[in-house]
């Protein structure tokens, strides 16, 4: 049986980490957040590079879970498998898309909102407030996605309101 690779599903094997293995697909967009920040590339002073690359990489793990859900699902024998992690790679993207180039002035204040984006999204992820919790019903890669789109949207207007009151 030829079976598809599965690097992008798995978020380039990182599925496989335990444990927690969602909290390893959520790291890479916060590193590569954080690097940006780092080295003068945030979005304060480059928004457009910032947002760019955040916004590609939600992409391309939400095209990653649309595309190889069912195998991932046919391969590793289960709903929303634990390896399959491109979705929080793609969740993950959404609070951090909502860190705003004036709370981002300076490095260290632009390293904590990617904190607060990582830890709201990471807790927001394993609770799956309603109707995320729902949504994981529906079938294939739309249902390993969906519910953490919007633990992802719900992590956003934390790191909004988070961003207000800092």
């Amino acid at each position: 049986m030829n079976r598809p690779p599965l690097r992008f599903i798995t978020t380039f094997g990182l599925g496989h980490m335990r444990p927690a293995s969602g909290t390893w697909g959520s790291l890479p967009p916060v590193i590569i957040a954080s690097a940006m920040i780092l080295f003068g590339t945030g979005p304060n002073t480059h928004p457009i590079a910032y947002y760019s690359v955040l916004s590609a990489i939600l992409l391309a793990f939400c095209t990653a879970c649309i595309l190889q859900g069912d195998a991932a699902e046919a391969r590793f024998g289960e709903k929303d498998p634990s390896e399959a992690v491109a979705d929080e790679t793609a969740g993950q993207c959404i609070p951090l898309l909502a860190i705003l180039p004036a709370n981002a002035e300076s490095p260290a204040r632009g390293l904590l909102f990617v904190a607060v984006a990582f830890f709201a999204f990471r807790i927001l992820d394993i609770i799956k407030p309603p109707p995320a919790k729902g949504w994981q019903r529906i079938p294939g890669g739309w249902g390993i996605l969906i519910d953490d789109l919007v633990a992802g949207v719900y992590a956003a207007i934390v790191v909004v309101v988070a961003q207000r009151w800092f």
